[in-house]
C-alpha cells in the first residue's frame, strides 16, 4: 500500500506546473483508491506526459517526501483514531462500573434470605401453614425469610403461581421460574418481609422420630412442591393450579397417601404370598419379582383418588375427623404390571360372587398388623375389571412412596382398596377386618355422629362417585378477562367403577346459565373408563359481572349413567368427611 502511495504520487507530481493544493487533496484520495482509480487518475492528464523540464526530478523527488510525511501523519491519525476507539468511554467506563456494583449488590441480595434479622420476629412452620388464604393473609417462606405478600399477590403477572405456595416455601417454584433470580425481584420481596422462620427448629422437630431404630428413620425424600396434609404418616398432594397442566400426572408430583411409616424393601429378598382359604379349596404358593414380571404385562390408565379428596370443602359446613385435603388428592397414571385374574386363575380360582381378595401391605402398625383392605372377588376375577399387580407407574419403576415393588392397582376404586408395598393375596369368604375396611371409609348420613355412628352397619367405599374440581383459576385469585368477554376455566372429572364422564358444566351466575366444557379423554368403551378426564371451559363473563369485579364458579361433572354431582355439601356431609363430591366452587376476582 506504501510503495504504491509512492509511486502515484510521483505521477501526480509530474503532471503539470499547477500542483496546488486541490493536486495534495486528489493525492490523498489517490492513496485509498484501487488500481482502477490509479489508471483513471493517470490518463485523465496527458499533457503532463510531455513535460520534460528539469524541475521535473526536483518536484518528484520532493513530492515523494511531502507524500512520504502526510502518509505518516494518516498513519499516526488513524492509529490515534483505532485507539480512541478501542478505549472505553467515560459513559462505558462508568456503566461497567455501575454493573459491578449491581453484581455485588445482587451478591448481598442472595443472602437475605439466608440471614436472620435480628429486629423481626421468628415464626414456626406451623404459623406460616396458617397463612394460606387472603382472608387469613398469605403468607411464603424463602430460605430463613418469613414475607407477607397479601397485598402483592393480586398484582403478580403470575398470582396463580404465587398462591401456590400460600403458606409455604417459594424455593421450589423459584427453582423452576428462574427469572425471579434478580436482584430487582429479591429487593421486591425483601420489602414485604415480616420475619424470620424458625427451620432451624422446624428441621429439628422432624428429626425426632429420625434415629436408629424409629419406624420413620427410612422416610424417602419428597417433592418440594408437594403440600403436607400431615409429615408422620406423610400425607400430601400438589398445588391444585398444577393438577391439570398434563394428562397424566408425573410420578413426583402424584399425590401420597401413607397410614404408617414407609418400608424399605429389597428387591432380592421381595416376596408375594397367594394363599387360598376356602372350605373346599387350600392353596399357597410365594412369588418373587422376578415371577411378577416375567408374566404377560398389562397396562391401564387409572386415577387413584383418596376417599377424603376434597374434605376441607366438607369441614365448612361442619367439622369432620380426617385429613384436611383439598381437591389435589387424586391422580392419573398407566399402571403396568401382571393381571390379578391371570394369576388368581393360574392358582384354580373360579368366580364365586361371595368371596372376596384381601390384600396386605408390608407397611405395619405398632402392634405389628399391617395395612389391609379388600375387593369382591368378581372385580378381581373380571378381565374387565383391569386388576393389576403394578410394578411400574407411567413406564417408571414404582418409587417408595407409591408402593415399590408392587402395589394393587383397582381401578375406578377408592384410593384405600389400592393397597402399596403387597407382600400377602388371601382369597377368602370375608372381607379383610382390619380397621380401614371395617371402621374407617365407609359413609353415613349427615345426621349420624360419633355418638350414634355403627360402622358395622355401613358398606365399605369400594366405587367413587362421580367428581370434579377446578384446577385453575384458583381461589381468589385475579383474572383478567379477554377481549371476547371471557376467561378459562380448566379442571378435571372422574367417576368411579369405569364409567366415563359424560359432560362438564360450569356457571358464572349461580345457575341460571350453564355452559359445556370440552372434555379431554381416552377413547375406551364405558365400564372401563378408569382414568380422569381432563376440561376447558371458555365461560362467558357478562357486563355487570365485569363491573363487580368478583364472582364465584361452579362446574359439576355428569357421567355416563347420567349420575351428577350433588349441589351442596350440607345434605351429603358426613363424620369422616369422606364421599366429598359436591359441586366445586371457586370465587375469583376479575380484572380487565
Amino acid at each position: 500500500m506504501r510503495l504504491r502511495f509512492l509511486a502515484t504520487a510521483s505521477r501526480q507530481w509530474g503532471l503539470n506546473n499547477r500542483a496546488n493544493n486541490g493536486s495534495l487533496h486528489r493525492l490523498l484520495a489517490t492513496s485509498s483508491a484501487g488500481p482502477k482509480d490509479d489508471q483513471h487518475n493517470y490518463n485523465s492528464s496527458g499533457e503532463g506526459q510531455q513535460q520534460s523540464s528539469p524541475l521535473y526530478g526536483a518536484v518528484a523527488i520532493g513530492g515523494i517526501g511531502v507524500g512520504y510525511w502526510f502518509f505518516h501523519q494518516l498513519d499516526r491519525m488513524k492509529r490515534k483514531q483505532t485507539e480512541k476507539q478501542l478505549a472505553p468511554s467515560p459513559a462505558t467506563v462508568a456503566a461497567a462500573a455501575a454493573d459491578d456494583d449491581d453484581d455485588e449488590e445482587e451478591k448481598k441480595a442472595r443472602l437475605w434470605h439466608r440471614t436472620k434479622r435480628e429486629e423481626l420476629p421468628t415464626y414456626s412452620v406451623e404459623d406460616v401453614l396458617r397463612h394460606n388464604t387472603p382472608e387469613s393473609r398469605i403468607w411464603i417462606t424463602y430460605g430463613l425469610g418469613v414475607y407477607d405478600v397479601t397485598e402483592f399477590a393480586p398484582n403478580h403477572p403470575g398470582g396463580d403461581k404465587i398462591l401456590m405456595a400460600a403458606g409455604n416455601a417459594i424455593d421450589p417454584f423459584w427453582a423452576i421460574y428462574q427469572q425471579h433470580n434478580t436482584l430487582q425481584v429479591l429487593q421486591l420481596l425483601e420489602t414485604f418481609r415480616i420475619g424470620n422462620l424458625n427451620k432451624i427448629g422446624a428441621i429439628n422437630d422432624d428429626d425426632v422420630g429420625d434415629e436408629l431404630g424409629s419406624p420413620w428413620a427410612q422416610e424417602p425424600k419428597r417433592h418440594a412442591l408437594l403440600k403436607p396434609a400431615s409429615k408422620r404418616p406423610f400425607n400430601a398432594e400438589p398445588p391444585i393450579g398444577m393438577l391439570a397442566d398434563k394428562f397424566y400426572t408425573p410420578n413426583e408430583l402424584f399425590y401420597v397417601r401413607n397410614h404408617l411409616p414407609v418400608p424399605s424393601i429389597n428387591p432380592d429378598e421381595y416376596e408375594l404370598e397367594l394363599v387360598v382359604e376356602l372350605s373346599n379349596a387350600q392353596s399357597n404358593r410365594t412369588f418373587n419379582l422376578d415371577d411378577i414380571q416375567k408374566m404377560p404385562k398389562h397396562t391401564v390408565t387409572a386415577a387413584i383418588m383418596c376417599g377424603g379428596n376434597r374434605r376441607s370443602e366438607m369441614t365448612r359446613i361442619k367439622p369432620v375427623k380426617g385429613l384436611s385435603w383439598g381437591p389435589g388428592a387424586v391422580g392419573n397414571a398407566k399402571w403396568s404390571g401382571a393381571r390379578l385374574c391371570d394369576v388368581l386363575q393360574a392358582q384354580g380360582v373360579q368366580p364365586d360372587e361371595r368371596l372376596h381378595v384381601i390384600f396386605e401391605g408390608a407397611d405395619l402398625d405398632p402392634t405389628a398388623h399391617p395395612y389391609g383392605a379388600s375387593i369382591p372377588l368378581s372385580k378381581a376375577l373380571d378381565p374387565r375389571g383391569d386388576v393389576v399387580l403394578a410394578y411400574e407407574m407411567n413406564d417408571q419403576p414404582l418409587s417408595r412412596d407409591h408402593g415399590y415393588p408392587i402395589r394393587a392397582i383397582v381401578p375406578g376404586t377408592v384410593g384405600a382398596r389400592n393397597v402399596k408395598w403387597l407382600t400377602r393375596i388371601v382369597v377368602t369368604d370375608s372381607e379383610s377386618d382390619s380397621h380401614w375396611q371395617q371402621n374407617d371409609y365407609k359413609g353415613f348420613s349427615p345426621s349420624t355422629d360419633w355418638d350414634t355412628v355403627d360402622f358395622s352397619l355401613a358398606q365399605a367405599i369400594q366405587a367413587m362417585p362421580v367428581t370434579s374440581a377446578i384446577c385453575t383459576p384458583m381461589p381468589e385469585e385475579r383474572v383478567k378477562v379477554d377481549k371476547d368477554g371471557c376467561i378459562t376455566v380448566r379442571g378435571y372429572a372422574w367417576s368411579g367403577g369405569g364409567r366415563r364422564i359424560e359432560r362438564v358444566d360450569l356457571t358464572s351466575d349461580a345457575g341460571k346459565t350453564w355452559h359445556v366444557a370440552q372434555l379431554e379423554q381416552e377413547n375406551l368403551p364405558d365400564g372401563r373408563h378408569y382414568g380422569w378426564s381432563l376440561w376447558t371451559a371458555r365461560l362467558p363473563i357478562s357486563a355487570d359481572q365485569q363491573k363487580e369485579q368478583h364472582m364465584e364458579i361452579w362446574a359439576k361433572a355428569v357421567d355416563s349413567s347420567y349420575n351428577v354431582q350433588p349441589e351442596a355439601f350440607e345434605n351429603i356431609w358426613n363424620l369422616r368427611g369422606v364421599l366429598a363430591n359436591a359441586y366445586h366452587k371457586v370465587k375469583v376476582k376479575l380484572s380487565q
